[in-house]
């Protein structure tokens, strides 16, 4: 892990196109600001591991009909 120290108003770059901006500093939280480019999905770490834990759910649920058979369709396509 890199640990980088900054001040208001200063950035982190990530690659050519993606910047962190520390927005502002209060006590102990940090306002930053993201820029990337639209196809770069930026999630908080807790919607990030709920989106996680939905798709996992949703992957290993029962078909809502299970007389079709969509991996068999799958398989001849």
């Amino acid at each position: 892990m890199l640990i980088l120290s900054r001040k208001t108003n200063e950035k982190i770059m990530i690659g050519d196109d993606i910047s962190i901006s520390i927005i502002d500093i209060r006590g102990d939280q940090v306002r930053i600001g993201v820029e990337a480019p639209k196809t770069v999905k930026v999630y908080r770490q807790e919607v990030f591991d709920a989106i996680k834990a939905e798709n996992e759910a949703a992957a290993a649920s029962t078909p809502v009909f299970p007389e079709f058979n969509f991996d068999a369709r799958r398989e001849s396509l």
